[in-house]
């Protein structure tokens, strides 16, 4: 049985961190004892979420539009001017992308796999290549249960995510000897802004039961920890979705039938 990791003391960069799931990870991480750079595309929302989190002191804000391989190389620069080390990367920038196929925008499709992929892409490279100069660490990529199951109008955001969980779990083989660990962290439904933040195209049909309130962005936090302490491949949060997932794997037919259901009973 492999030894638990301690959190505590270990440097920690958190992309798109400044509200949401990416904050929750970051304020926990504090908390436990780790040194954490704060990431955003805006260098304000950054600080203000580091305000927000506390420990002035084993915290750091910057800006950093992950679509730009200049700005990770100069995050990781003075992250190592700073603290010297990084031990985890969490790669959580990214966003939604609402419509459907048939209608979808080029470009708005080309954006999101540029944040929600290529940059992840990205950032596991300049990353590793620290890790392995140090010979240890850990990347974790916050994916999403619809890398599991594609859901319609959300086609582009869910493709985006079976990219990344494909591309976490063979990293995770390839990096395995130089001791590095890549773990992929798939919440289900998340009481977040992510909604709000999405990319909007013409066909905005939800198809999501009207009972599921969603977990917090704190859960997954937890998720995440408990996931790196142990040296996990894969976390699905909540444990409800394991059940969702087995079912699609074993009967796509059936939960098709149910989508299809759904959304023909949204306006």
């Amino acid at each position: 049985m492999a030894s638990r990791l301690d959190i505590s003391g270990k440097v920690a960069v958190i992309t798109g961190a400044s509200m949401g799931i990416g904050e929750a990870i970051a304020k926990l991480f504090a908390e436990r004892g780790a040194s954490v750079v704060i990431l955003s595309r805006d260098a304000g929302r950054a600080e203000a979420a580091r305000g927000r989190i506390g420990y002035s002191e084993s915290t750091l804000a910057l800006a950093c539009d992950v679509r730009n391989r200049e700005e990770i190389d100069r995050v990781v620069a003075l992250t190592l001017q700073r603290f010297g080390r990084i031990d985890i990367w969490v790669n959580n920038a990214g966003h939604g992308l609402f419509d459907s196929v048939a209608q979808v925008d080029m470009t708005a499709c080309r954006e999101t796999f540029e944040t929600n992929f290529f940059g992840a892409l990205a950032a596991m490279q300049a990353s590793a290549a620290v890790m392995k100069q140090q010979g240890s660490g850990t990347i974790v990529n916050i994916s999403s249960v619809a890398g599991h199951i594609p859901l319609p109008f959300h086609a582009i955001y869910s493709a985006t995510k079976f990219a990344l969980n494909a591309l976490g779990k063979a990293a995770r083989i390839e990096l395995k000897n130089t001791g590095i660990n890549v773990l992929t962290v798939c919440p289900g439904y998340v009481r977040t802004d992510f909604g709000s933040n999405a990319l909007r195209g013409k066909e905005l049909k939800r198809v999501r039961p009207q009972s599921v309130r969603g977990i917090s962005a704190e859960r997954v936090a937890r998720a995440v920890s408990e996931g790196y302490e142990k040296q996990k491949r894969e976390v699905i949060v909540p444990w409800t979705m394991h059940l969702a997932v087995k079912l699609y794997q074993l009967f796509p037919g059936l939960v098709e039938w149910a989508m299809l259901k759904m959304a023909r009973n949204i306006k």
